[in-house]
């Protein structure tokens, strides 16, 4: 058997990060810059109110309140009068509108008084500089404001619309094949023949690849025909980044999956020390990336997590490739027996009233139960050895 951590490397080191592509802004959300994000153009562009209220020369507030004459008003999106305010005059103005010449604070509305013949009170006095927003202080000129590797998230994406980036250079979408693969498989809702059982792993497999930031083709269920599995695969490695496919790589299965991929892709056929999903295949078609996953439904998802996800993050220019590994407290006993592997056991993971993760396993772990492990929300990390007592740390990766 190989470690867990070899057939990572070996996955990863194989799915070096695509290469970089223009997009527009609007299309770029969720990807990952490929290059460094500089600022052309200071944010805001010019001194402007962070308030409604009235733009004043601060000194003429001094002795608040005060009442002086108004001369103006400006909206958002106004140009400023040409003229500066002179002494006891002030202009109302909007939140974002430019600030009048002259003027070098403002003071809220909430301070005012309108008085009769456009003239106001103020009742509050402010220093220069009081609720301006000045240019750059948000994004200055020159700034490398996002650096390669960052996710746009629509925070991003607002800042570089604000700046004026509308192209982004990104590491693109994944575009991902995903097949299943087996005779016994029903996936059109008809009557099950002898032997037959419902297809669930391509299903499965579908939403965790978009979920994961993949561009999805489901090829379906391919029957155990060599001539048509050959097919689909060429044409998937043809149009694809990768290609994810589920059953076939087992020691025993019937070998219409690897007599294929034998023939076509440069492969490896692994047993790796884990339970569940001891069996994996990786290779590649013509440079394409093939994750071979088991056909049982919870060794399917296990191994696309341990393996499949973190490889297409890579492709899509992610550093942050596993999920996010937490300690937690066993609130039940996660026991085994040593056998040279890890244990991934499903948990439900929650925060309990002492502020800690508290984790206990789905009722069955079986690698045919998908339906105690679709209500995990974690994978308890079991190291080889006698198991984990109630009441101790174990570490977890949460799935959700």
């Amino acid at each position: 058997m190989i470690s867990l951590s070899d057939v990572q490397r070996i996955v990863l080191d194989a799915c070096p990060p695509l290469s970089p592509v223009d997009v527009a802004l609007a299309d770029a959300g969720g990807l990952i810059l490929a290059a460094d994000v500089v600022a052309a153009e200071d944010v805001p562009p010019f001194a402007n109110s962070a308030v409604d209220g009235y733009a004043v020369i601060s000194g003429d507030t001094t002795a608040a309140p005060v009442d002086l004459a108004v001369v103006g008003e400006l909206p958002a999106g106004a140009a400023p009068p040409a003229h500066a305010i002179a002494p006891g005059e002030t202009i109302r103005i909007m939140t974002g509108a430019p600030m009048p010449l002259g003027a070098d604070a403002v003071v809220m509305v909430e301070d005012s008084e309108r008085l009769d013949g456009d003239r106001v009170r103020l009742t509050a006095a402010v220093m220069s500089g009081a609720a301006v927003r000045l240019p750059g202080t948000d994004v200055a000129s020159g700034e490398r404001v996002f650096a390669a590797g960052t996710v746009i998230t629509p925070a991003v994406a607002g800042v570089m619309a604000s700046m004026n980036a509308r192209v982004a250079s990104v590491v693109p979408a994944a575009r991902v094949a995903v097949l299943s693969t087996g005779d016994e498989l029903v996936a059109d809702g008809s009557a099950l023949g002898p032997g037959q059982i419902r297809e669930s792993n391509l299903t499965m497999l579908a939403p965790l690849l978009a979920e994961s930031g993949c561009v999805v083709r489901s090829f379906g269920v391919v029957p155990d025909d060599e001539a048509m599995l050959e097919s689909v695969l060429r044409e998937a490695a043809e149009t694809s980044d990768a290609i994810v496919t589920s059953g076939g790589v087992s020691m025993g299965d019937y070998d219409v999956v690897k007599a294929v991929l034998g023939r076509i892709a440069d492969m490896q056929w692994m047993q790796v020390a884990i339970k569940p999903a001891k069996p994996f295949a990786f290779g590649a078609i013509n440079g394409v990336p093939v994750f071979g996953l088991p056909g049982n439904p919870v060794s399917s998802l296990v191994s696309f997590e341990m393996f499949a996800r973190p490889a297409l993050r890579r492709m899509m220019g992610h550093h942050h490739l596993a999920r996010q590994s937490v300690v937690a407290i066993a609130d039940a006993d996660l026991r085994r027996r040593p056998d040279g592997k890890i244990h991934l056991v499903r948990v439900v993971a929650e925060f309990a009233i002492d502020g800690r993760l508290h984790v206990v396993p789905v009722g069955a772990q079986a690698s045919h139960q998908l339906a105690a492990t679709a209500l995990a929300n974690g994978i308890a990390v079991i190291d080889d050895g006698d198991g984990i007592p109630a009441g101790d740390e174990v570490a977890v990766l949460l799935l959700r």
